[in-house]
């Protein structure tokens, strides 16, 4: 009697803080929001009429906050949404609004004929990344704005369109200026511990795709809750963890 009335409090108990934590736990939750929130406020900033290149546009989600500007999408449209079937797909991929479809190192428009550009989590899936950049600035008007994210770390998706897992600020650092930009913003999404929470989330996922469907135990599932606010209050108490690993880069560069 004492062992069944000791279980189910026990029970009462992993529910209880289990609820607790799904309510009030957001770590790891805001790598996508807080690249679209700077997206926005970075778009609003250029003069409006400007020509913007979206380059690796993809189903141009981004065409939203560029309504005072003259919108250009460009991609390859090679994706189609199941890939290789490995790693993380989106099954649908819809490209037939495109406005230019080309390789992204050699895109059909004049010189200087873009005021901005922006590349938006787009160079992890060039086999040649620094080309991309050198056909940036040729397209690039002086003083034009490009405006880069792109994963510090990230798991095999888009496949087989995926060739870098990330990049450090030490890339920018190097090939932005040697291709004739100024680095006016480099600054980093989330830190260490947001980048380990977004992927402890994925687990339960991760584990039924790639365990033959194996469950985790209530225990287990609460030991991911109590790592997941731990990772949460190491967060708030965060003080340059980012030089170690997070979500990714933002940057903005000028065209000399």
């Amino acid at each position: 009697m004492i062992k069944k009335i000791i279980k189910y409090v026990a029970r009462l108990s992993f529910e209880k803080i289990t609820r607790t934590n799904i309510n009030m736990t957001t770590v790891g939750t805001k790598n996508q929001s807080n690249r679209e929130v700077w997206l926005e406020k970075t778009l609003k900033k250029i003069l409006t009429g400007s020509r913007i290149l979206d380059a690796g546009a993809g189903e141009k989600k981004y065409k939203r906050f560029c309504s005072h500007l003259n919108y250009v999408a460009q991609d390859f449209a090679q994706y189609k949404g199941k890939g290789d079937g490995r790693g993380l797909q989106t099954e649908s991929w819809d490209q037939t609004k495109l406005d230019i479809v080309s390789d992204i190192t050699a895109i059909p428009e004049p010189d200087t004929s873009f005021d901005a550009i922006m590349c938006i989590e787009v160079l992890e899936h060039l086999s040649e990344p620094i080309k991309a950049i050198q056909e940036f600035a040729r397209l690039l008007k002086q003083g034009g704005i490009l405006i880069l994210t792109a994963p510090f770390c990230s798991l095999t998706h888009f496949a087989p369109y995926h060739f870098c897992t990330g990049f450090n600020r030490y890339f920018y650092e190097k090939y932005l200026p040697a291709n004739g930009f100024k680095i006016i913003e480099l600054q980093e999404n989330g830190n260490f511990f947001e980048y380990l929470a977004q992927e402890i989330r994925r687990i339960p996922s991760v584990a039924e795709r790639y365990t033959k469907g194996r469950k985790y135990t209530r225990f287990e599932s609460l030991a991911i809750k109590r790592c997941l606010s731990m990772l949460e209050r190491f967060s708030k108490e965060d003080c340059g963890s980012n030089e170690l690993l997070h979500f990714g880069y933002h940057i903005i560069g000028e065209k000399k």
